[in-house]
């Protein structure tokens, strides 16, 4: 890890903006050829070299513990042979789709002859800060580079040496496959010092992604000279409705909760009609003892279930990343789409139901990136919607929202073709 004197700082994080400045330049010649190749040597490098990646992680699992990481982060921080062929086969699913770079938005003829084409171009220097979890700096690379834009790569001290063992296979690529060296690069000091030098340089940068938690998050939006992609918590609900398949919903329920809990898109929160919550709530019980699930509930849930503790305040919009619930009786599908938009993080809620009318009204009126029907709440995710690896899931509502992929990532602009008019 680089340490550097406060000027020394500021001295290197200009230069990484200006050499990724240009990277990105060279970048836009490359043609889809010549990304791909990358992609898939990338891919073959990370596989032949598991066993120092691995190394890495293992000294950041050994450190762990001294930065008061807890289960679920440790879990986000950990990498296997599994994991790693996973990161891989996302470079090799990105290399497979569509490049949207040069793509045709919509063109049109003037009357005085002039072409005008819309046309998508890539946004060109992302700056990406996230915390934990190794496998994102792979994920981050590859939409980016896909898309045509330079990336500078700010990961957190918990994965360090991950990331950077990571990164050296990226590199490595890049130099067999002839890619702008500068392209992908990483910050290699820890100092925090270094984000708020890099989020000053919007002259170079043209967009900060921050992906990690909320404090991480509003430190960058407050910061951030550039505009700022991002998304807050991810207190995902499920509302459980009177017309609802119990079998349907417990597998969704234990699918969402309990699949991966330290992940944005897990439940966090449920919430059930009063007209089965009597029926209902012992099953849903039963159906999580084996975690075990602790379940924070409203007056009527703790009435149902004397073993859920009473729910406070704060509980509703909370993103636990753990085993704990929240228990919600509702009264009306209209009283859980109020609750659900005053508490949830607009950031992935689903309806559980047999009623068409009643999930037509619940997708209309909840404010989320993504709204589920009779579906998992982890299913708002990059290679779940044929994406491939995302870069994040946005709760913004400019300029992305939801997965965050390839075409999030560009922008477009005008090209005009004429022969010879002039404007009377």
């Amino acid at each position: 890890m680089n340490t550097f004197e406060s000027p020394a700082l500021a001295d290197y994080c200009l230069d990484v903006a200006r050499r990724a400045r240009a990277a990105s330049s060279a970048l836009g010649l490359l043609g889809t050829a010549a990304k791909n190749r990358w992609l898939i040597k990338s891919a073959e490098l990370l596989i032949s070299r598991t066993a120092a990646v691995l190394e890495a992680n293992g000294r950041d699992l050994a450190h762990a513990p001294d930065y008061g990481l807890d289960s679920a982060a440790i879990d986000r921080l950990r990498l296997n042979e599994s994991r790693i062929a996973e990161i891989a086969s996302a470079l090799r699913q990105v290399a497979n789709l569509p490049d949207p770079i040069g793509e045709v938005i919509e063109g049109s003829r003037r009357p005085n002859g002039l072409e005008i084409t819309k046309v998508r171009v890539p946004l060109g220097v992302v700056f990406f800060i996230y915390e934990s979890r190794p496998n994102v700096t792979a994920d981050a690379a590859a939409i980016c580079i896909k898309s045509g834009n330079a990336v500078i790569l700010r990961g957190g001290k918990e994965a360090i040496h991950s990331s950077q063992s990571i990164i050296e296979c990226l590199q490595a690529a890049a130099e067999e496959t002839g890619l702008p060296q500068d392209a992908v690069q990483f910050i290699t000091t820890p100092d925090r010092e270094a984000v708020g030098h890099l989020l000053k340089l919007d002259e170079w940068i043209d967009v900060a992604i921050p992906r990690g938690g909320e404090g991480l998050i509003r430190r960058v939006v407050e910061e951030a000279r550039m505009p700022v992609i991002k998304h807050f918590d991810g207190n995902c609900h499920i509302f459980v409705d009177q017309h609802a398949d119990f079998d349907m919903a417990l597998r969704i329920i234990e699918n969402s909760k309990c699949q991966r809990m330290g992940v944005c898109n897990a439940l966090e929160s449920l919430v059930v009609h009063r007209g089965i919550a009597k029926d209902f709530l012992p099953k849903l019980d039963a159906q999580l003892a084996k975690y075990p699930i602790e379940l924070r509930g409203c007056i009527t849930t703790c009435q149902i279930l004397p073993t859920a503790r009473p729910a406070s305040d704060e509980d509703w919009s909370r993103e636990y990343l753990g085993p704990i619930l929240s228990v919600l009786v509702v009264d009306s599908l209209e009283e859980a789409i109020l609750h659900i938009n005053r508490y949830g993080s607009h950031h992935t809620d689903a309806i559980i139901t047999n009623d068409l009318k009643a999930s037509r009204q619940f997708t209309a009126a909840i404010d989320s990136a993504a709204v589920m029907v009779n579906a998992s709440t982890r299913f708002n995710d990059g290679g779940e919607f044929g994406f491939g690896a995302e870069i994040g899931i946005s709760t913004d509502k400019f300029h992305a929202r939801g997965p965050c992929g390839l075409r999030e990532l560009t922008t477009y602009k005008y090209i005009v073709q004429g022969d010879g008019q002039i404007r009377p």
